[in-house]
């Protein structure tokens, strides 16, 4: 695998160094940090949404803004996530919150303003935003979801794919002297091997600079769905990069890794630093116990003077202990939340980084 993987991708913004962990700046912000935060915990890019930055700050503002990057003050790469993903996700919630059609996406907003994201939307948004990766538009599926909605999710995929590739071509054309962004097509088709091949095939026919893996990445017992995500990757050439979109559990990164995916975007690790549940890795992957979870909240944390993790180099761990975080979390004080979510960022950045030694093969 080593002497076959992709090492780099280089974007408008600066390279990613693949295996990379991307974390998840939904509107626009990693919660409880900045731009320099992110910076010096080793982050080299981000990804936002789509779906959610039209509603909220919107999109005329976000022109008036300067776009993504000048907004939130980062310098490097942007993945923008179409928004699929997230129209699912309210839909399936309540029927009454919008629609899936042959045509896009309507949905209502809860103050009951409507939305409508269509393909052509989805990708002049993105271009709008100034992103270095756009993402097709896609239908997102369940992996228990009957055959029958599998395959319509397939062939909406397949259509809105085309659609998202020939407007990106249409946008480009008026955009002499800038960069061109990359665009990946997502492969749907829940837990169905046959659907899978039959997605990827036609994305491949139609050809994209990458690939997503798309829909809900894990089984109703919470474990990783690794016949099909392994399958999904196989489909796909080792020369385009591949993006397992939402998995970001450090264990879920780690295989999926190994099995040739390059891009992994969660709001997983920013949201358990919130929760006062830490990472601390060992000097290596491949070992047994190379994964352990730190409940900062615990009682027994109270008079602890070692860092949450004495190999880590982040600005937490190089000047706080333990107990102090301890102390602070039970305060409620908000620096307890920028310095949990420097610490597991970073962690997240060490872990992509020893990966890339491992299949480089040091």
């Amino acid at each position: 695998m080593a002497a076959e993987r992709l090492r780099q991708l280089s974007l408008a913004h600066g390279d990613l160094r693949l295996p990379a962990f991307l974390p998840v700046a939904t509107l626009g912000v990693v919660r409880a940090v900045d731009s320099r935060d992110l910076e010096r915990a080793g982050v080299e890019g981000l990804v936002m949404n789509t779906f959610h930055l039209m509603q909220r700050p919107g999109s005329s503002t976000i022109r008036v803004l300067g776009g993504l990057h000048r907004m939130t003050g980062w310098n490097g790469p942007i993945v923008t996530d179409s928004g699929g993903f997230q129209a699912y996700s309210l839909i399936s919630e309540n029927p009454r919150n919008g629609r899936i059609t042959d045509n896009g996406v309507v949905f209502r907003h809860p103050g009951g303003r409507r939305f409508q994201l269509t393909p052509e939307k989805s990708v002049q948004l993105q271009l709008a935003y100034g992103a270095d990766v756009v993402i097709c538009l896609d239908d997102c599926t369940h992996p228990d979801a009957p055959q029958e909605v599998q395959e319509a999710a397939v062939r909406r995929t397949v259509a809105w794919a085309k659609r998202c590739r020939d407007e990106l071509e249409r946008g480009l054309a008026h955009r002499e002297g800038r960069r061109r962004p990359l665009l990946f097509g997502v492969i749907q088709g829940g837990a169905s091997l046959e659907l899978r091949r039959r997605c990827a095939e036609s994305l491949l026919e139609l050809g994209f600079d990458g690939y997503g893996y798309g829909g809900w990445p894990l089984d109703a017992e919470g474990r990783l769905l690794r016949e099909v995500i392994e399958y999904t990757r196989e489909l796909v050439p080792r020369t385009l990069p591949m993006h397992a979109l939402g998995i970001g559990h450090p264990a879920n990164v780690v295989a999926c890794a190994r099995m040739g995916y390059d891009l992994f975007d969660s709001a997983m690790p920013t949201r358990d630093a919130r929760h006062a549940r830490l990472y601390a890795l060992s000097a290596s992957s491949s070992s047994g116990e190379w994964l352990r979870f730190v409940y900062a909240g615990d009682a027994r944390h109270v008079k602890v003077e070692a860092p949450v993790d004495t190999g880590c180099d982040c600005a937490c761990c190089e000047r706080y202990s333990l107990g102090y975080l301890h102390h602070l979390f039970k305060l409620g004080d908000p620096l307890f939340p920028r310095l949990a979510t420097i610490h597991n960022l970073r962690t997240m950045t060490r872990l992509t980084a020893m990966l890339r030694e491992e299949l480089d093969g040091g």
